[in-house]
C-alpha cells in the first residue's frame, strides 16, 4: 500500500470514528478535548458534528491551524501537554470526549506519549467519558471499544472511562 492510500485510510477511519463519537456523546453533559490540533481539521470536523453549545479545548505545543480552524480565546491551550493538560485537569471541567491525535511517526517516542497520557485520562475524565486515540492506551479503568463498522483494528483505538 502507498503512503498514500494509508494516509487515505487513516483519516477515513479518523472520520468515522469521530462522526461515532459525536452520536455516542449525543446528550452526555461536558467538554471535549482535541489533543493535538495540528491544522485543525478533526477539530473543524468535531465543531461541525457537536454544534456550538458543546465546548471543544485544544491543546497543541504552538498554534499551525488553517486561521478558519482556530478555536475562540479560552478554548486554545498552548504549550507542552505534560504541562497544560493537567493543568486543565485542576479546573474541574467535566469531559465527555477525548481525541488524542498525538503521534508523530517515531514509534518511541509515540508509545511514549501515551503511556503518559492514559494515567491522566483517568484522572481528568468522568465515568462514561469516551476517548478516541491514534495511539493503543494500555490503561487500566480505560475499557476498550469496539471500533465503528468499517474501522481496521489498530488503525484507531476508543475507550471508555470506567
Amino acid at each position: 500500500m502507498s503512503r498514500l492510500e494509508s494516509f487515505i485510510r487513516r483519516l477515513e477511519a479518523q472520520r468515522r470514528c469521530l462522526d461515532w463519537a459525536a452520536q455516542a456523546i449525543a446528550g452526555y453533559p461536558g467538554a471535549v478535548l482535541e489533543l493535538g490540533l495540528g491544522n485543525g481539521r478533526t477539530y473543524d470536523h468535531l465543531r461541525h458534528r457537536l454544534g456550538p453549545a458543546r465546548a471543544i479545548f485544544a491543546f497543541d505545543r504552538q498554534l499551525a491551524a488553517h486561521p478558519d480552524c482556530v478555536p475562540p480565546p479560552g478554548l486554545l491551550l498552548l504549550g507542552e501537554l505534560h504541562d497544560t493538560l493537567p493543568a486543565f485537569a485542576a479546573r474541574g471541567v467535566a469531559v465527555a470526549l477525548v481525541h488524542a491525535d498525538l503521534g508523530s511517526g517515531d514509534r518511541a517516542a509515540s508509545a511514549a506519549l501515551a503511556g503518559w497520557l492514559g494515567p491522566q485520562l483517568r484522572r481528568l475524565a468522568a465515568p462514561g467519558c469516551l476517548v478516541l486515540s491514534d495511539q493503543r492506551l494500555g490503561e487500566p479503568g480505560l475499557a476498550v471499544q469496539a471500533l465503528p463498522d468499517g474501522v481496521p483494528a489498530d488503525r484507531y483505538f476508543a475507550y471508555r472511562c470506567a
